[in-house]
């Protein structure tokens, strides 16, 4: 009964480590993965996905549900109307999440939450990514100005009028550095379709 205690005390404490649990959160620390369907039936915890539960208690940010993809997606990053939303920046508020990932990469395959996949390759996908912490995990997600570039990049994807609402609001409250967003717009190509805009409001 001690060992059942202290494995399920120790189930909790990775809950509270990592904000979501994963199956292998537990099989990597040599915990059977039954322990989350008992703990479930008992209402501590929930699932929220395949895969993926949270402390039924827990306090959760409004952006639980990139961290939940970045759990299902570890290679991805948090892009465009995602990455605004977590910037404060604009007003979209978007269904699903927005997700770049490697050019060359599998799609992954998730049914929860639902995520919309991006793709870049060379510092076009490295460039200006930000690590933080949200809800207790690490999430990629990019940064203000690489965020504002990429709604330039993929204008023809989400409307050049997103694009320039988000570099309006950057600029007007002084969200990134102009020099981040050349910076930005020279590595993902879009230098020439940014600078009559960037001139006009600078």
């Amino acid at each position: 009964m001690a060992a059942k205690t202290s494995t399920t005390e120790k189930v909790l404490r990775l809950a509270r480590q990592k904000g979501i649990l994963r199956v292998r959160d537990l099989t990597e620390e040599g915990i059977h993965p039954e322990y989350l369907r008992r703990l479930c039936a008992a209402g501590v915890l929930e699932r929220s996905g395949r895969g993926l539960y949270l402390l039924a208690d827990g306090d959760y940010s409004a952006n639980v549900t990139l961290v939940e993809a970045a759990r299902r997606v570890s290679h991805g990053v948090i892009c465009l109307l995602s990455a605004l939303r977590f910037h404060e920046i604009g007003t979209q508020l978007p269904h699903e999440v927005w997700m770049m990932i490697e050019r060359r990469a599998a799609r992954p395959r998730i049914d929860y939450p639902r995520v919309r996949f991006f793709r870049a390759s060379g510092d076009a996908f490295k460039a200006g990514v930000d690590h933080r912490r949200i809800d207790r995990t690490p999430v990629a997600v990019y940064c203000v100005a690489k965020t504002v570039v990429d709604c330039f990049k993929y204008r023809n994807k989400i409307g050049l009028d997103v694009a320039l609402e988000a570099l309006r609001d950057c600029l007007r409250r002084k969200r990134a550095p102009v020099d981040d967003l050349w910076k930005y717009a020279r590595i993902c190509r879009v230098e020439r379709v940014m600078r009559p805009y960037l001139e006009a409001l600078v």
